[in-house]
């Protein structure tokens, strides 16, 4: 599975990072991205910033994707 945030769309909850603090993260423009192997990949606005995400991660993801407020996250299998 791989994961990415599309900024433009983010609200700033931070109830991703709240979710899985492994796989996203809030930097200081108040929007989330997503990391991989612990480095942040902040190209904001879409899969240049793709990050895959470790199996034992995968449900709290999936959970972060259904609570995100502004839908701005997405899952590619």
């Amino acid at each position: 599975m791989k994961v990415w945030i599309d900024q433009k769309y983010c609200t700033g909850d931070n109830l991703c990072e709240d979710l899985c603090p492994a796989v996203f993260t809030q930097l200081d423009d108040g929007l989330s991205y997503v990391k991989q192997d612990g480095v942040v990949l902040d190209k904001p606005g879409g899969k240049e910033s793709m990050a895959s995400v470790p199996a034992e991660h995968e449900e709290a993801v999936r959970e972060a994707v259904a609570q995100c407020a502004g839908e701005c996250i997405f899952i590619e299998e």
